[in-house]
């Protein structure tokens, strides 16, 4: 299963963006996909996912701010960040987790000035 990631980039505290991430490799769907990000000196903390059959989980950090979205027949998803912060300024990573394994997509940075 290959990850590609876009999106992100630079923006002001209180704005917006979006990231998307498409997964291939799989003829089957995939079972849970979602972000991760790992801001400077920082461990990699999860951010939110989303599975195939809808169940879905965000860390309380992003809770009714970000926006996580599905395309089971594409197996893509998206997040949707407002209401952005410096403290969410980190590389985002999509994960995606199908039979057990572990998949990582290439980071997409996510900078938010004050």
């Amino acid at each position: 299963v290959q990850l590609q990631a876009s999106g992100g980039g630079l923006v002001q505290v209180g704005g917006s963006l979006r990231l998307s991430c498409a997964a291939s490799g799989s003829e089957f769907g995939i079972n849970t996909m979602g972000w991760y990000r790992q801001a400077p000196e920082k461990e990699r903390e999860w951010v939110a996912s989303k599975s195939m059959f809808g169940s879905q989980g965000y860390a309380d950090s992003v809770k009714g701010r970000f926006t996580i979205s599905r395309n089971n027949a594409e197996n893509t998803i998206t997040l949707q960040m407002t209401s952005l912060t410096p403290e969410d300024t980190a590389v985002y990573y999509c994960h995606a987790n199908h039979y057990g394994a572990q998949y990582w997509g290439q980071g997409t940075q996510v900078t938010v000035s004050s």
